[in-house]
């Protein structure tokens, strides 16, 4: 007789195992596709003396532990990028000096603020874009081996852009970036979802739209990439944020799509509904209530386990479970 594991569908993630990676099982009687760490917030306010609060932020596995860039606002209300560390990636210890770039030009080197960073590795590198100022918001890049140095590179992109998230691998032997160009300032055009494409990551081309706005209410004021997109064997799996306008201001929700693996400005699904949207306290009050912002994910490739860690409120870092498996169904049973 076979025994159950034998039996058990292998999942369609493409990923390394991770054993020890954050995970609660699923809630009994629980009928959601994602749900809450027990003890959210993760981080909650001033987890530092410099930082008011920590959030939009990646952690990754390092060495048997944890590691993570993770935007700290200062009690300026000043954004900086500073590195992180933890036994269980879910209790952390931050350095109290923001991450120094070693800079191929003092312009670019002046960091006046840098927000929602993202962290890829490609080969032998690990990779962070950010939200890095230059006459306007646009993405920042760098480069280290060990954490400890950070070679920052030209950035991607004119201004306006944000939310530049690297895939973690070539795609036709180039580099590969989703990013959200946006129109001279905030309230003039909040941008679509857009692919690029660079043989060296300096000059980058070949722009090709991936998602627009809308169609559902949900995602119509602007929609951006979250987490690195998550390979599977059905396409890169797209975490997003699109965002609602209502009576009472703005709604951040987390959407999901299915792009092609070869071609990714092609989506094969684009779920109609939000996968999660703003209930818990922390996620709909705070420095900007109704926010959920997914900017990380840690995948276990044995068993399909996905840890979301997510911006709440523009105040708390949160992390959430989920089986890829059950939101790869969940777009394709309900996409637009």
């Amino acid at each position: 007789m076979q025994n159950n594991q034998n039996n058990k569908k292998k999942s369609a993630l493409i990923s390394d195992p991770l054993p020890d990676m954050p995970w609660e099982p699923k809630p009994e009687n629980f009928n959601g596709l994602i749900w809450r760490h027990s003890k959210n917030p993760i981080v909650d306010v001033n987890p530092f003396p410099k930082a008011r609060g920590v959030y939009n932020s990646c952690v990754i596995p390092w060495e048997g532990k944890y590691i993570g860039v993770f935007r700290a606002d200062w009690h300026c209300m000043t954004p900086y990028l500073h590195f992180g560390r933890s036994d269980d990636a879910l209790n952390w210890k931050f350095d109290e000096d923001p991450i120094e770039f070693i800079s191929p030009d003092p312009a670019l080197g002046e960091l006046d603020f840098a927000y929602d960073p993202r962290v890829c590795k490609i080969e032998d590198k690990y990779y962070v874009t950010w939200c890095n100022k230059y006459y306007g918001p646009t993405i920042g890049q760098a480069w280290t081996t060990d954490f400890k140095t950070f070679h920052q590179l030209e950035n991607a992109f004119l201004p306006y852009n944000r939310n530049g998230v690297l895939f973690p691998k070539k795609i036709k032997d180039k580099y590969a970036m989703l990013s959200r160009p946006m129109g001279l300032g905030m309230a003039v055009n909040y941008g679509d979802i857009f692919y690029s494409q660079s043989p060296d990551l300096e000059y980058w081309g070949k722009h090709r739209i991936v998602i627009t706005r809308g169609p559902k209410k949900w995602e119509r004021v602007k929609i951006g990439p979250g987490p690195i997109p998550i390979e599977t064997t059905e396409g890169w799996l797209l975490l997003y944020h699109g965002v609602a306008d209502t009576c009472s201001g703005f709604i951040y929700s987390m959407g999901a799509a299915l792009l092609d693996l070869d071609e990714p400005w092609k989506v094969i699904y684009r779920c109609k509904f939000p996968i999660m949207t703003p209930e818990a306290l922390y996620e709909t009050a705070g420095s900007v209530d109704n926010v959920i912002f997914p900017t990380s994910v840690l995948t276990d490739g044995e068993t399909g386990r996905m840890a979301i860690y997510y911006g709440a409120t523009d105040t708390y870092t949160a992390v959430a479970y989920a089986y890829v498996d059950e939101i790869l169904d969940y777009i394709k049973n309900n996409h637009v």
